[in-house]
């Protein structure tokens, strides 16, 4: 059965989900207050040069300035061998040509590039470059130099740089001409506007996710396009007509009544993807943590036994882990320095077999994936190319009951926080009386279990103390008030 992408649109935002035999395989997430920068071009200035660091901080009208380093400067890309300095490249004040490579992540701000590329449906157009590359993907030699001359031939003597995607594979040339022509247009648009508008402008914005999915996403594999919007189904059309034709008959409009995403139980799918412990078929489980410096995954039992031996079980847990993990990275977009703990192993045939699972599973991610092989710690690292946000930073906030540690104090904790407060205060102060704000449960506590050591500590000071419950107070917070 062919893959499903569906396309969920909103004035607030748009979200798209690719079905496989009935299992959601990936979740995208674009809002209108959060949209990506990733493929934007500005015309930048020159903020800071910091030679120590080889890099720069460039204005692009952002709240942060963006950073380009020495290694995104394209006469530095152009001349890979030769050592070149930032300071001889850039200098503040200086209005330059950049290009976003990396979105803002947590308190980093953008990554920028010198180096300027501009994606179509089969070509990815280099402007500054005199090369013709290939995509990767592309794996036969004969079929590589098939498609370089080809391009060769288009171009007709014209020294333009390009790559050309895995979706080129099957294109005629004059499908491979029309993106040609339409890259060209929207390179002489930029130019044109880094010649008239003022520094920091933007002059150049990727395609909407939606209209992304139909130049990007779609490809043999892709049975059907349901879009439950018919005013951007009628702009994907229009889109597919013009500049992806092949795609234009697998866009369908979904008319039903109940809402296309929980049909196909995107959303709750997506509420599974917020939580720490993911669980396995059979019984073992995931425990997902996600921090600013990395990812760690954690693979248990949990309650299978299985049914020969304790070596059988595990190896069966860890092997049923790797397509889990796999597709908890597409849907979560994890990204940065990924670690997984799988269960140990004696036997290398085993770890063998995990190990080629768990790469034939991450094969099919459509994002940059390597992955390294067992440490002596039986740990497996994997680092996933970042470029946007992931799930949880899109849709979710730090908590601001426990500020993102995932625990609090407990109600004990913060009594004798408040006892110890209150005997600070009453060597400092002569207070008529203390007057303790807390919580229901550190209040109840007080009532209870903590009424002896309270009162102590009245008779020590000489004061009475006063319980006064604070509904709108979580449980670590308080307040002595002095009367």
């Amino acid at each position: 059965m062919k893959e499903q992408i569906l396309v969920n649109v909103t004035p607030m935002e748009t979200r798209v989900a690719t079905i496989e035999e009935g299992v959601v395989q990936d979740i995208h997430i674009e809002r209108a207050s959060q949209r990506g920068l990733v493929g934007n071009i500005y015309l930048g200035v020159v903020k800071r040069v910091l030679p120590g660091m080889q890099s720069a901080f460039i204005e692009i009208g952002l709240e942060r300035a963006a950073f380009l380093h020495i290694a995104d400067v394209i006469e530095q890309r152009q001349h890979p061998n030769d050592v070149m300095r930032i300071e001889k490249l850039v200098h503040e004040g200086q209005p330059v040509l950049v290009q976003v490579i990396k979105d803002p992540i947590g308190t980093k701000g953008a990554r920028l590039s010198t180096q300027i590329s501009i994606a179509g449906r089969f070509l990815v157009f280099l402007p500054q470059e005199h090369h013709i590359g290939i995509s990767q993907r592309i794996e036969d030699d004969a079929e590589r130099s098939q498609l370089r001359a080809r391009m060769e031939k288009l171009l007709n003597g014209e020294h333009q740089g390009y790559i050309i995607r895995t979706s080129a594979e099957h294109a005629t040339d004059a499908e491979l001409l029309a993106d040609i022509d339409y890259l060209n247009r929207i390179w002489a648009d930029i130019k044109l506007k880094s010649q008239t508008l003022p520094a920091t402008s933007l002059l150049f914005q990727d395609l909407s996710l939606q209209l992304r999915v139909l130049r990007d996403m779609v490809n043999d594999e892709t049975g059907a396009v349901l879009v439950d919007s018919r005013e951007n189904f009628a702009k994907m059309t229009e889109f597919s007509a013009a500049f992806v034709s092949d795609v234009l008959p697998r866009v369908q409009h979904y008319a039903g009544e109940r809402p296309l995403l929980e049909l196909y139980g995107v959303e709750a799918e997506i509420e599974r993807a917020l939580s720490r412990r993911v669980n396995l078929k059979f019984g073992g489980y995931l425990i997902i943590d996600q921090t600013e410096a990395m990812t760690t995954i954690d693979v248990n039992t949990g309650g299978f036994v299985g049914t020969r031996s304790f070596d059988d079980t595990i190896f069966k847990t860890n092997l049923e882990a790797t397509q889990v993990i796999a597709r908890q990275l597409r849907l979560r977009n994890l990204g940065g320095i990924i670690i997984v703990d799988f269960i140990d192993m004696d036997n290398e045939e085993h770890k063998s077999a995990v190990l080629d699972e768990l790469k034939k599973a991450l094969a099919r991610d459509r994002t940059k994936v390597t992955i390294s092989n067992f440490t002596s710690l039986g740990l497996i690292e994997i680092t996933r190319k970042r470029t946007r946000e992931s799930l949880a930073h899109v849709l979710c906030e730090t908590c601001p009951t426990c500020q993102g540690r995932g625990e609090i104090k407990t109600a004990e904790t913060v009594c004798y926080e408040i006892l110890r407060e209150i005997l600070r205060e009453a060597r400092q102060f002569n207070a008529k009386e203390y007057r303790i704000l807390a919580s229901q449960n550190v209040i109840d506590l007080f009532l209870d279990e903590e009424s002896a050591s309270l009162a102590q500590l009245a008779d020590f000071i000489g004061k009475p103390i006063y319980l006064l419950v604070e509904s709108a107070y979580t449980q670590e917070r308080f307040d002595v008030v002095l009367v």
